[in-house]
């Protein structure tokens, strides 16, 4: 699949790791979880889903989507890592419509959804959250500070049997959903608000 994520669908078996979010900006951290679940979970592609808009999220502080597309295009490689805004394509606003879209025009591809431990731990307040770990498999990267408090949360108590065993990952994309699992790996503290903050001093140290 070089050059793109084809928006009208595809029939080819592959495993792909599926990394949404606002990317605003993308980062470093985007990257090191992409290439960690590339490895760990044995997978073909990773896409990075580039939110037209987070409903949880402020719009005021966000940039817009093709600046937002371009950083994600920056940090993929276009081969094995892709940057998408499919979900403009799909019309969807929330993860478990976006799964079910993409499990409908890609009916052989095997997802994993990719996040790490804040968005496990904030997941409850997600549209149908239940229903997305019946719907696609899932596995949670470590962030400092939050890995305590999402693996003792309400989401991982209520999908606590569903729960696999990190010596599952390789096979996890192959696996019939629900299931999930935790990845221990290397922590990445940087996130997008950590940048965004930064930014927001340099500017005011210039002024």
């Amino acid at each position: 699949m070089r050059g793109g994520v084809p928006k009208w669908g595809d029939s080819r078996a592959l495993r792909i790791g599926l990394l949404g979010g606002s990317f605003n900006p993308a980062h470093a951290g985007h990257l090191h979880i992409a290439r960690v679940a590339m490895r760990r979970l044995r997978l073909g592609q990773v896409w990075l889903l580039v939110s037209p808009g987070n409903p949880l999220k402020d719009s005021a502080d966000m940039a817009p989507l093709a600046q937002r597309l371009a950083g994600a295009a920056a940090i993929a490689d276009g081969r094995r890592i892709l940057a998408t805004d499919i979900e403009r394509h799909l019309g969807t606003r929330f993860t478990l419509d976006t799964l079910r879209a993409l499990h409908r025009r890609f009916p052989r591809a095997q997802f994993v959804w990719l996040m790490r431990a804040d968005n496990m731990e904030q997941i409850p307040r997600w549209q149908g959250w239940m229903d997305i770990a019946r719907e696609t498999q899932i596995a949670v990267l470590p962030r400092p500070t939050y890995n305590h408090r999402a693996l003792s949360g309400q989401a991982a108590r209520r999908w606590h049997r569903w729960r696999t065993q990190p010596r599952g990952a390789p096979a996890l994309a192959a696996q019939p959903a629900p299931r999930w699992l935790f990845l221990a790996a290397r922590e990445n503290a940087l996130s997008a608000t950590l940048l965004r903050e930064r930014q927001k001093t340099i500017s005011g140290d210039a002024t």
